[in-house]
């Protein structure tokens, strides 16, 4: 490891690292005791948008256990965040001259955890100067902590993981969501109406940042999604390019945290199924 990885990646003798992964998993096992157990449901932007105690509580575990170690760090959080788009922007636009960064889902899959469908995940991402360089997202139910530092790879279970071999659209296996925000369904829709017909198959599991670590897993081949958050993509992001996949935004330009609309793949498909949606009107407007 070189000078400047180690001026990076760690902090006296604190791992960037090590800290996001210790903080998912610790996160991940209190949300899962809380399973089938929360007491307060609320909605944000709409009656699709939900919280629970849950989603603050381990917010706040995250936040107090990186503060501890990092104390001069930045932290971003969805709970902190005011819901709607524009609210995002601004909470971004706030960090842009932020050397670190911390950027969390407590929850990614929240209307999940509510109905019990074991899938959803806690989202961490640590960005330098605007660039995620440690990315880590954690499945309490299956007990699958994904990995990644910038310019090391990605890992599963100690294993270095990579993305999948499909060549072509038609042998895919892709993902997608549907985001709380609404006005984005339509697109969305359009998308989805284009793309069941050209592939294998479509997944909608409820969980931005799983889609995208198991696009890295290659258990996917590719997602894309219109409309999501920093929160929901950083620590997925990392985990895609650190495999040896690609991704961008909808219309081809490179990820950074202000991406809303995504598109995730292996690289080897990746023109074909941009191509696709581009071709149904499904990009949004980025």
């Amino acid at each position: 490891m070189s000078t400047r990885d180690r001026e990076v990646y760690t902090v006296g003798s604190k791992s960037f690292t090590a800290v996001a992964v210790n903080t998912a998993a610790k996160a991940g096992e209190w949300i899962k005791t809380k399973l089938g157990a929360h007491s307060k449901l609320a909605t944000k932007m709409s009656s699709h948008d939900l919280v629970t105690e849950v989603d603050k509580g381990s917010e706040a575990l995250i936040r107090n256990l990186i503060m501890t170690h990092f104390p001069h760090h930045s932290f971003l959080g969805e709970e902190g965040v005011e819901p709607g788009p524009e609210a995002a922007a601004e909470a971004l636009e706030a960090h842009q001259h932020t050397e670190y960064l911390w950027i969390v889902d407590p929850i990614d899959g929240t209307t999940n955890f509510v109905h019990g469908f074991p899938f959803f995940s806690v989202s961490i991402a640590l960005a330098y100067k605007g660039e995620v360089i440690v990315g880590v997202v954690y499945d309490p139910c299956r007990d699958e902590l994904f990995v990644a530092e910038k310019g090391k790879g990605a890992y599963l279970r100690g294993q270095k993981m990579g993305v999948s071999d499909e060549m072509r659209l038609s042998d895919s296996l892709i993902g997608t969501g549907f985001p709380a925000d609404r006005s984005a369904l339509p697109v969305n829709m359009i998308g989805l109406q284009a793309i069941v017909p050209q592939v294998r198959n479509v997944r909608t599991a409820g969980s931005a940042a799983l889609h995208l670590a198991y696009v890295a897993a290659g258990r996917l081949s590719g997602f894309w999604e219109i409309g999501l958050n920093a929160w929901d993509l950083a620590a997925g992001a990392l985990l895609v390019q650190e495999a040896g996949g690609t991704i961008t935004d909808t219309k081809g330009a490179p990820y950074s945290l202000s991406v809303r609309h995504v598109l995730a793949s292996n690289g080897k498909i990746h023109e074909e199924f941009r191509g696709a949606l581009k071709q149904a009107g499904a990009l949004g407007d980025n």
